[in-house]
């Protein structure tokens, strides 16, 4: 089945390398009726003004996805658009993968450096006062609150169990993680997106 799948990343230097990853199933015409993907990505929210304006914007954006897949490349996991869409996607109950695109070149032919996977950047704990789950984030060397969306979170809003302590739980340690370049992407990204469906039951 066709998996509606936002795709998230750092448009300034990896716009180019993202067009080209989103747009490998195009090449695969026998494939689109099984296989296929849309999204609504950040591009056009870059001609948008407003931090309120741009998160409404980016919430749209996820409506009736199912799957949030995440092109990293080298900063990307820095970026706080990114882990608002991040955030968004877990409260939505998205299915999530992140797929490195450092090895995609981009518009002058060149590649990138590798980067943290953004992830492993967002994360769940329980607080020890009140016993809620909240959204974490990894800022200054150190986990602190998400700054974004400080409410409790549910415990039906994870696909795994629910952390019982204070410690954070990258999502990264239950996301699978690909090469797209290095694992023949063009081929298996429809794929890696189907898994990280089924992974939360979408």
């Amino acid at each position: 089945m066709a998996r509606r799948t936002f795709f998230s990343f750092h448009y300034e230097p990896d716009v180019w390398r993202a067009w080209n990853v989103r747009n490998a199933w195009v090449v695969r015409p026998s494939e689109q009726d099984d296989v296929g993907f849309f999204d609504s990505s950040v591009v056009e929210a870059t001609k948008r003004t407003g931090k309120d304006q741009l998160k409404t914007f980016l919430r749209n954006g996820l409506h009736n996805t199912s799957v949030t897949c995440v092109l990293a490349g080298t900063n990307t996991w820095q970026r706080p658009w990114v882990r608002y869409e991040i955030a968004q996607s877990v409260l939505r109950g998205n299915g999530l993968l992140t797929v490195g695109i450092h090895g995609v070149r981009d518009a002058n032919g060149l590649t990138s450096e590798v980067g943290a996977d953004p992830l492993s950047a967002m994360g769940v704990y329980r607080a020890n006062d009140s016993g809620n789950l909240y959204l974490a984030e990894w800022q200054s060397g150190k986990w602190v609150k998400y700054s974004d969306y400080g409410l409790p979170i549910a415990p039906s809003a994870l696909w795994f169990p629910a952390p019982t302590t204070a410690d954070v739980v990258p999502f990264s340690r239950h996301a699978m993680r690909y090469d797209f370049s290095a694992q023949n992407g063009r081929e298996n990204i429809a794929g890696w997106i189907e898994l990280a469906a089924q992974m939360v039951g979408r």
